[in-house]
């Protein structure tokens, strides 16, 4: 039978939702794989809506859900709908709206608190030793919930390569391992059955990224 992977969006866009590419990469590498993919998005409102030509905040105001239907062509399901049991593995593409839509990391950093509703389903893969896949500043979530875990953001040292390198540094005082890596590797924390991957936490070309997500991909269908 197919492996039905979850995958949790935070919206529709960078600056304040799923990054549409780690999400469509998500998407191709498990139908590559034979995999069947649910996507899910909690049903509550954005932190704020981002102006991506300007990349400013607008007063608009629109709704996490209905926003991440656009990447899912339509077919979505309510987080709250979410039942662990029916599901092989989770993945969490990354994009702005994981820090500021399913956590408050963009403004409290490892101070932030996780959605209440995110936060039971990341335990409740966890706990049911079901493997959880995060890209780009998703590890931020298990760095928070599940102390001594092993994720990757790419780097620790910041560069031009790795502008978001301080994010390494924060999660590490969480209680986390960071492991450096490549923008084509993946991590695997086998105690936890977490997968993690830089993404666009890199200034990688995209082609890269996407091989990234890919040996994500792969790792989490091998532990499911």
């Amino acid at each position: 039978m197919a492996k039905r992977v979850a995958v949790l969006l935070a919206g529709c866009g960078v600056f304040d939702g799923s990054e549409i590419h780690e999400v469509s990469a998500v998407l191709v590498h498990l139908s590559r794989a034979g995999a069947q993919a649910e996507v899910y998005a909690p049903n509550i409102p954005q932190m704020h809506v981002v102006d991506h030509v300007k990349g400013q905040p607008t007063q608009e105001q629109r709704n996490v859900l209905v926003e991440s239907a656009r990447i899912a062509r339509g077919n979505i399901k309510d987080l709250a709908t979410l039942d662990v049991k029916g599901l092989d593995a989770l993945i969490i593409p990354g994009g702005f709206g994981v820090a500021k839509n399913l956590s408050t990391w963009a403004t409290q950093g490892k101070n932030c608190s996780i959605s209440k509703e995110v936060e039971a389903v990341l335990r409740a893969f966890h706990a049911a030793h079901k493997p959880i896949g995060l890209c780009c500043i998703s590890p931020v979530l298990a760095a928070k919930i599940f102390p001594g875990c092993e994720v990757t953001v790419g780097h620790d040292t910041e560069c031009e390569q790795w502008p978001y390198a301080k994010t390494a540094e924060a999660m590490k005082e969480l209680g986390c391992r960071h492991v450096n890596s490549q923008v084509t590797e993946a991590h695997v924390d086998a105690r936890n059955r977490l997968v993690s991957t830089s993404a666009f936490m890199c200034n990688a070309p995209i082609h890269q990224v996407h091989d990234g997500i890919g040996s994500m991909v792969r790792e989490v269908l091998r532990l499911a």
